[in-house]
């Protein structure tokens, strides 16, 4: 199965991403660790990508474009994959679906995580990260064991700066602001599969895998 994974900050796609991983044997394929992996082995596309991230812009879609087509042009993607972090906008779409349709690998269904703002709020301005490992805490839903200190490896637990409520909203809004015409793109092709992603994750994962049995996916 081919998935495009949708949704803002918080609406738990990385959790959904590990639940399909486990249950479906899908790899998960983060436009973040993509570019992360580049870097540190400082392929020549690392060492450009590495130029936009120091000098604090953006990565342009072309490069985004060029790691995609690389990363699934070497075999791991072959039983299916997931996508998450691309496309964010409906030009993005369009691209990512002329590179996939030359490599014969076109998305199967957009999976959108409909998530409302106050949600989105309580999970974000919740969350808690280790310094060390990067092992993701909630205060509310999943708190370490002691107080801010990791359960994995002792090592500090703290916020992100922009995982407060004034930022959160900001981007909230740019998200929907840019991905409303990716929704619309995919539900004209009737790929977009629509998730109440305010429930929580077991029920989210239920319903969706009702969704896929209910098209045959």
């Amino acid at each position: 199965m081919r998935l495009v994974l949708l949704g803002p900050p918080g609406a738990g796609k990385g959790t959904l991403a590990g639940f399909l991983n486990k249950e479906l044997d899908i790899p998960h394929v983060s436009t973040g660790d993509i570019l992360r992996e580049e870097m540190k082995n400082n392929t020549p596309l690392g060492q450009e990508v590495k130029k936009y991230v120091e000098s604090g812009g953006l990565v342009p879609d072309e490069v985004v474009i060029k790691l995609i087509k690389n990363k699934f042009s070497n075999g791991e993607v072959d039983k299916g994959y997931m996508l998450d972090g691309f496309p964010r906008t409906e030009v993005q779409a369009k691209d990512l679906d002329a590179i996939l349709t030359i490599l014969d690998k076109p998305v199967d269904y957009a999976v959108y995580l409909d998530a409302s703002l106050p949600v989105v709020i309580e999970r974000l301005t919740g969350r808690r990260i280790c310094r060390s490992c990067s092992a993701i805490f909630h205060i509310k839903n999943n708190p370490p064991k002691k107080e801010g200190v990791c359960d994995e490896c002792g090592g500090e637990i703290y916020q992100r700066p922009d995982d407060n409520e004034e930022t959160i909203r900001t981007r909230m809004d740019v998200y929907l602001e840019n991905t409303k015409p990716v929704i619309d793109y995919y539900n004209a092709q009737g790929k977009l599969k629509k998730v109440d992603a305010d429930k929580d994750s077991q029920e989210v994962q239920e319903n969706l895998m009702k969704i896929f049995d209910s098209t045959g996916g």
